[in-house]
């Protein structure tokens, strides 16, 4: 009898992808007494009671059903009110509006919507790991476009024209960023517009960090650019800027031909979000906004106190100005940003991501997600000072 290699049966683009770098570290530390983390980017807080509350409600109603592939029709009506009065972009709840289970589903979809084998999708590094991966599971070449601090980790179409063949299709922007905390200002952003029109290009800007922006800046969707709207899929979601990343409730916007194209595959794998936490957004949109501007004050407060920390040790950082990460530069300790991850979850229990899960240019960074306590920032400061004085 011939035995069966279950290895051999795997599909090559799914063996060429690696683990994520942010789950690895998350499940050791997991396994560990006495960690504090800085890895995972979640909240500390729990969700607003009033969004919980609607939830409760909803299942005491007994609303347990189904709902349209797209999400319902109440909260594709509040998306659209909250992008024309917050963005002054208007988007047809009916056709343009899809609902998704989390961002991260809405990034699957759109590239699998838009990409055919072969397709090269420009995308800016260090970033969040799903791009390459969800790029690579639809077909595509991911083309990483180093950014640098110097230009304080912003794309430039300098950058992408580097990079660009007869066969580029689309770009990803992640801003605010994650890893870096950077962000685009809308100049930045209009340079990259006419980039992507000159070019023809669709722009996927996943945007879920929008809220989350420091210094009195206001957030910008990318699709308000002038002459972008149509040919941005503009992603977004409640997982960081309402603290609601367990209900896994996300969305994209776009032409209604991509957002149908998307429905399609959305129908055939996850089929509609969960329908409480579809009620619980809802909510979210219509009385969540002062529960968010507390959230994004204390992580203002800590991002002061871990830039500060990490300058104090000699662990220079760009200053991050969205989203809730950090992104130390570590060269100085003489390890490779695995390494120190690695070193410092067992000497000091301090769960970090090395730079390396974000991009190739990410090596000789960690990221550290300052969505905790200040207790436990400033007690895992101490630690990485005394893991370095000992290094």
């Amino acid at each position: 009898m011939t035995k069966f290699n279950a290895q051999e049966r795997l599909s090559p683009a799914v063996q060429s992808i690696a683990p994520s770098g942010i789950r690895k570290f998350f499940d050791i530390a997991a396994k560990m007494q006495d960690v504090i983390s800085l890895g995972v980017g979640e909240p500390d807080f729990v969700t607003p009671w009033s969004i919980r509350e609607s939830c409760v409600y909803g299942l005491e109603r007994g609303y347990t059903s189904y709902t349209a592939n797209r999400g319902t029709l109440e909260l594709r009506q509040e998306i659209s009110n909250f992008f024309s009065r917050r963005h002054g972009v208007e988007y047809n709840p009916e056709t343009e509006i899809l609902v998704t289970v989390g961002v991260s589903e809405a990034m699957d979809l759109a590239m699998r919507a838009i990409t055919s084998p072969g397709d090269e999708v420009l995308i800016p590094e260090p970033c969040y790991v799903s791009y390459k991966a969800c790029t690579t599971l639809a077909g595509g070449i991911p083309i990483a476009v180093p950014t640098k601090l110097e230009n304080e980790f912003r794309i430039r179409p300098e950058d992408l024209e580097k990079y660009l063949t007869p066969k580029t299709r689309s770009i990803i922007i992640g801003y605010p960023n994650n890893p870096t905390g950077a962000i685009m200002e809308r100049e930045d952003l209009e340079a990259i517009a006419k980039f992507a029109e000159d070019h023809d290009l669709v722009v996927i800007s996943d945007e879920i960090y929008g809220e989350l922006t420091y210094g009195g800046r206001d957030p910008i969707c990318f699709s308000s650019i002038e002459g972008m709207r149509d040919r941005t899929i503009v992603l977004n979601g409640f997982s960081k800027a309402y603290a609601m990343t367990g209900w896994r409730i996300g969305y994209a916007l776009g032409v209604p031909e991509i957002i149908a194209a998307m429905t399609k595959i959305h129908q055939y794998t996850m089929l509609c979000a969960p329908i409480t936490a579809q009620m619980a957004a809802v909510e979210a949109l219509r009385h969540g906004e002062k529960y968010m501007k507390k959230m994004v004050a204390e992580y203002d407060r800590r991002r002061k106190l871990i830039h500060e920390g990490f300058s104090k040790i000699g662990f220079p950082a760009f200053e991050p100005k969205g989203a809730f990460y950090i992104f130390p530069d570590i060269t100085s300790s003489g390890l490779s940003s695995d390494e120190f991850a690695e070193k410092l979850l067992e000497r000091e229990h301090v769960a970090v991501v090395p730079g390396s899960a974000f991009g190739n240019c990410g090596e000789g960074h960690i990221r550290c997600s300052y969505a905790t306590s200040i207790d436990k920032i400033s007690e895992a400061l101490n630690r990485i000072e005394h893991f370095k004085k000992n290094l």
